[in-house]
């Protein structure tokens, strides 16, 4: 495994998950990364749970963004490379 990771859940895309999953993701995280492309939104502990931090979470779709990573008390939610090496690194 690169960088020592561990997965410990992996949903399949054909499942799909929408703003009330996503809710529930963020009770357990201090701190919401959102990524689309080479835009990057951090959401604090005060604001992590706001419609506007469910809102990003979601594509088009409605349906969550992948990939999502949950690292420590940090969750990520789409990709940027830049965002994955500083906590992954």
């Amino acid at each position: 495994m690169a960088n020592n990771i561990e997965i410990g859940e992996q949903v399949s895309a054909s499942k799909k998950l929408q703003a009330s999953d996503a809710e529930a993701l963020l009770a357990d995280v201090s701190r919401l990364i959102v990524a689309k492309g080479k835009k990057v939104v951090d959401f604090s502990k005060a604001d992590k749970s706001s419609a506007d931090a469910v809102q990003a979470m979601l594509g088009p779709t409605g349906n969550l963004r992948a990939p999502t990573a949950h690292v420590g008390k940090t969750l990520v939610v789409g990709f940027n490379e830049d965002v994955y090496s500083s906590l992954l690194g």
